[in-house]
């Protein structure tokens, strides 16, 4: 069974270890890291997991970002990702688990009704369990290389969310 534990208590050279096993050595080349470049994931969103024996074994961080749209307007919102399992323990539930644990602590640090749009980079017939879509994001662009249809939203009114814009770092 996971134990998930804040990702704050983990070593940051252990974090990037798995996080090159998950997903190569070459993955801070790819367009979400330039969509949050410079920015700190935040402490109380962010989780590890530990399997049973207190190995980690994945993390999910939670960055600050922003949509600005074509009048300046940033819009602020939350880019959920990286989802990281070392590839062993795929398939066994600390995927799930940890995006639960990140999106309830969305939910319980939200004003009612204020809880910012979340964006990520995945696919959306599994991410659409937890209710991110692609379908408002068409007219968006990111800072690089993406696959319009892999770039995903969850928002609990998308119609108040600018139809264009470009994603990238919250700065405010």
């Amino acid at each position: 069974m996971a134990t998930l534990i804040p990702l704050a208590q983990v070593d940051s050279d252990l974090i990037e270890q798995l996080l090159d096993v998950a997903f190569g050595p070459d993955r801070h080349a790819r367009t979400a890291y330039r969509m949050r470049a410079g920015m700190d994931w935040l402490p109380a969103l962010s989780f590890a997991a530990l399997d049973e024996d207190d190995w980690l074994v994945g993390t999910i961080q939670i960055w600050p970002l922003a949509l600005t749209a074509p009048d300046g307007r940033a819009h602020p919102m939350l880019m959920v990702g990286p989802v990281a399992v070392v590839p062993e323990h795929q398939g066994e539930g600390y995927g799930k688990a940890l995006m639960l644990a990140a999106l309830q602590a969305v939910a319980d640090t939200s004003a009612p009704g204020a809880a910012l749009p979340q964006v990520m980079i995945g696919d959306e017939p599994y991410y659409g369990r937890w209710g991110f879509t692609a379908a408002p994001t068409a007219g968006w662009r990111c800072p690089g290389p993406w696959e319009p249809t892999r770039l995903l939203v969850r928002c609990d009114n998308p119609a108040i969310l600018p139809p264009e814009g470009m994603l990238g770092p919250w700065n405010g």
